[in-house]
């Protein structure tokens, strides 16, 4: 029997992205320059992601720029 190739894509990116956006999910995200940025994941495409942060500009971030991302805890607020 010939052995079947491996699927060029399986969707699972689109599908945890989709689960963090979803579900408002904190995330930390470290660039390629170092840099790490948080926030949470607003909305994504094959391209990009869109970082919204509180008390800072939200980001577009191209997913070549991105080394790897990371769920964090959610934050206690103050009181």
């Amino acid at each position: 029997m010939p052995k079947s190739k491996a699927p060029a894509q399986t969707f699972e990116e689109a599908n945890y992205l989709k689960a963090l956006c979803q579900d408002a999910t904190p995330v930390s995200i470290k660039l390629v320059s170092g840099e790490t940025v948080h926030g949470v994941i607003e909305y994504w495409d094959a391209d990009f992601v869109r970082l919204t942060r509180v008390g800072s500009p939200n980001l577009f971030i191209y997913k070549h720029e991105i080394r790897y991302m990371s769920e964090q805890p959610p934050r206690k607020s103050a009181r």
